[in-house]
């Protein structure tokens, strides 16, 4: 279990990292929510939800089966917790979660949230009685912390939406009351999962261009270079008032891009998607599944594919 002084350090060497590859928004890894128990998400739901008020985390066989009933996650047998009052930040504390990466890196860092529609699926709910209003209480919680938080750009990452496109327009207005919040630079990052490079969730992006759409964010962080060329040109679709981010390096597979890969494939966007409309390139989705050795190498073909793609090399 990391100790404050390792953490900080561990943070450092993720950040120069990026900063030494030519990286323009480096993140901190995710490290401030870095949980050995759940290495498989790397905490993307537990650090959030243990800590509220309101939830109960202990969950017995009962709730286990009430859950398996509700089948909101097929790959989630267990809630995250239980529901038994009005939510609360209890101890959550996003704000000095990010005081602690910016102390070490600047202010010129993306910092990373997970949304609250993919949060609100994994609870079991005895309290609210209602999914929108549950959702709404949730989504106001992280707001309350993101509105504090100082660095250049917050990331809301959702990855359960893209198979349940039916719930767009309630899970858009959700994950905006964060982003309002927020005063810098506002991405919201769409991936199918990535589970031991398995897809998890069933669906396409034409399905949901019209929740895009909705999106109160200055760029989008979208997984394609794991996804059927169809999806990229549902793209074309989107409202030109929100940039967009294509991903450029497959996550869910070892084999290494070469630059030419990376040029390749922003090349093909560009063509698709129109002059203009593509604003970062980027991984997939997170690195964390895949050796380091790999990772590094990954890193280095995106910044260097990006700049042959521009001429700069």
């Amino acid at each position: 279990m990391p100790t404050e002084q390792t953490l900080l350090d561990a943070t450092r060497v993720i950040v120069d990292i990026q900063r030494q590859r030519g990286i323009d928004l480096p993140t901190d890894g995710e490290l401030y929510r870095f949980d050995a128990n759940h290495p498989d998400t790397n905490g993307m739901i537990d650090y959030f939800i243990r800590p509220l008020s309101g939830v109960r985390s202990e969950v017995g066989r009962q709730e286990w089966h009430e859950f398996r009933q509700m089948q909101t996650m097929s790959f989630r047998a267990k809630p995250a917790g239980v529901v038994e009052s009005a939510l609360g930040e209890g101890t959550l504390n996003l704000v000095s979660d990010c005081e602690r990466a910016v102390s070490v890196s600047g202010k010129d860092i993306k910092f990373t949230v997970t949304s609250p529609y993919m949060l609100a699926r994994t609870l079991l709910d005895k309290y609210y009685g209602d999914f929108d209003t549950l959702l709404t209480a949730l989504a106001e919680v992280l707001a309350t912390q993101v509105r504090e938080l100082d660095c250049a750009c917050l990331q809301i990452d959702e990855a359960n939406i893209p198979g349940n496109p039916q719930d767009g327009p309630r899970a858009a207005e959700a994950i905006n009351i964060v982003l309002d919040a927020f005063g810098g630079e506002k991405a919201v990052h769409f991936c199918f999962g990535n589970y031991g490079g398995q897809v998890i969730q069933k669906g396409n992006w034409g399905a949901l261009v019209d929740f895009l759409n909705m999106l109160r964010c200055d760029h989008l962080v979208l997984e394609l270079q794991h996804r059927p060329k169809v999806d990229l040109e549902a793209l074309r679709e989107v409202t030109s008032d929100i940039v967009l981010g294509i991903g450029v390096i497959d996550v869910k597979v070892n084999p290494v891009e070469t630059p030419d890969d990376v040029a390749a494939s922003i090349e093909t966007a560009a063509k698709m998607l129109g002059a203009g409309r593509i604003g970062w390139v980027h991984p997939d989705c997170g690195f964390w599944m895949l050796q380091r050795s790999v990772v590094d190498r990954k890193i280095e073909a995106l910044v260097q594919g990006r700049d042959k793609y521009l001429g700069l090399t």
